[in-house]
């Protein structure tokens, strides 16, 4: 709605060409016709290069699959008539040096009267001599407000009795759908459920999935680890459990700003992953996954596009959490200057997004290596806090082998030997920890019997730790670590 509202201000103080960013015309089109129902004396004409003008008069007709005719006709359009124009992927003309005159021609008899020149696409890139009399705007994905409204339009349609708690429920899994796909994903579940119940809401998520999932950049995962199943970390779980109602209505009128989000660095296998879905699962919120090296696109000023595109979808299905992994794999130093300036540009997109948002949007990026990090992304103000993740003490690795065989033996793991397991351990990850196990169950079933402590003893002897095998740069990030730059999340 608050689009309507600019965009209303912008026809009627005299704009002259707007270029709007959207997938869903049939939406914006929508829009400019209520804003057109308003105002009685002003028409409004839509035009494509297939179909022209849509409107019978033979005069119209003559813009058909003619650019420039579709301009010359706004041109001699009477002058004292208000009128909106849209034109559908009018940008792929602009390589045009007439279209592109004609337009800087037409904007003077624009500028004179009460008309304006709408033109949709999916393009940003607009060419120079244009952008200073071209408004560039983007049409965001609908809001909750505005999914409920067309919920409640689908409901009346299909003559379903629906509660107003179900329509809440069911609009916050849409968010981050447009309109047209919550209409056919809609039609498409009903037609397997015939009612909004709970297998609606399953199927629901599962389609939003397989949305989401074209994009190629986001996927929706399910945050089932908790806290309680990631061993040590304490530090990091208390900062946690303090904001774990940050994103309530009591905490937004007490006055609280939505948190930003965490940068966990550390070395792999620590639980920087596990913390990631725990964080998600914590604060009951919608866990995204962004695969962040397929921003990247061969094709020019594509990868950019693809980092807005994923920036809109994540704002619309908040409140989230945006689990970026690996984010210096990315935008390692070593990298910037090799790619035509692409990288940086990303990066300057992402950077300032995470600084100016302020929308209920959690974020938690994944660091392996600290040193090829650029300095911008650690700074402050980018991230609420920066933690590192070492290797687990001997009373953390106590609490990582209590966890894991808590779940393989609930009944039976304190029979096993955890401190000692713990201190044999010396130097292993949390994740080689977990493999040790499944690598003692394996000994044990191929011999069928139950895996004892001193299966884990011999497996621990036969897992050469990442700790040894890289242990100069794992020495360098500790040592980086030590001098204070990051906070610990163990207390240890």
């Amino acid at each position: 709605m608050y689009f309507q509202k600019e965009l209303e201000v912008l026809i009627k103080s005299g704009c002259s060409f707007i270029y709007i960013l959207t997938y869903e015309e049939e939406r914006l089109e929508s829009v400019l016709k209520n804003i057109a129902f308003k105002d009685v004396s002003q028409g409004c004409y839509i035009w494509d290069f297939v179909q022209g003008f849509d409107i019978s008069d033979v005069n119209y007709q003559a813009s058909q699959k003619n650019p420039l005719q579709a301009l010359n006709f706004i041109e001699s359009f009477d002058q004292n008539s208000d009128a909106i124009f849209l034109l559908r992927d009018f940008h792929v003309f602009f390589t045009d040096l007439s279209i592109r005159r004609k337009m800087r021609n037409l904007s003077r008899k624009l500028d004179l009267c009460n008309q304006v020149v709408i033109i949709s696409g999916i393009e940003t890139e607009i060419p120079g001599e244009l952008k200073h009399m071209m408004h560039f705007m983007t049409l965001p994905l609908p809001n909750k407000y505005e999914i409920k409204l067309e919920l409640y339009r689908l409901v009346n349609i299909l003559d379903i009795t629906i509660g107003q708690e179900q329509i809440n429920v069911i609009a916050s899994i849409c968010q981050g759908l447009s309109v047209s796909q919550i209409r056919k994903v809609t039609a498409k579940i009903l037609m397997k459920t015939s009612k909004f119940d709970g297998l609606y809401l399953q199927e629901l998520m599962l389609e939003k999935q397989k949305y989401l999932s074209q994009t190629s950049l986001l996927e929706i995962h399910k945050p089932e680890i908790s806290l309680n199943d990631i061993g040590g970390i304490d530090n990091l779980k208390d900062w946690l459990i303090t904001r774990s109602n940050a994103f309530s209505e009591t905490s937004l009128n007490y006055g609280l700003p939505y948190p930003k989000g965490l940068l966990l660095l550390g070395i792999q296998g620590t639980g920087k992953s596990m913390s990631a879905r725990a964080i998600a699962s914590t604060w009951n919120l919608v866990l995204l996954r962004l695969d962040i090296g397929k921003l990247f696109a061969g094709v020019v000023g594509q990868s950019e596009a693809n980092t807005r595109q994923m920036i809109q979808i994540v704002e619309a299905s908040a409140p989230c959490v945006l689990w970026i992994d690996e984010i210096d794999k990315a935008f390692s130093k070593s990298l910037t200057g090799g790619d035509s300036g692409t990288n940086n540009r990303v990066l300057a997109t992402l950077l300032t997004w995470l600084s100016d948002k302020t929308s209920p949007v959690f974020i938690v990026a994944t660091a392996n290596n600290i040193t090829d990090l650029p300095a911008e992304i650690i700074r402050k103000g980018r991230f609420d806090e920066v933690f590192f993740l070492n290797l687990p003490s001997t009373d953390e690795r106590k609490k990582i082998f209590q966890v894991h065989l808590k779940k393989i033996r609930p009944d039976t793991w304190h029979r096993y030997n955890i401190d000692y397991l713990a201190k044999y351990s010396h130097l292993f990850s949390g994740a080689e920890i977990k493999q040790v196990i499944i690598e003692a169950m394996h000994i044990a079933f191929s011999q069928q019997r139950d895996f004892t402590s001193l299966d884990i003893l011999n497996a621990i002897d036969t897992i050469i730790p990442l700790a040894f095998t890289d242990s100069h740069n794992i020495q360098k990030i500790r040592e980086l670590a030590s001098l204070g730059k990051f906070r610990t999340a163990s207390s240890n």
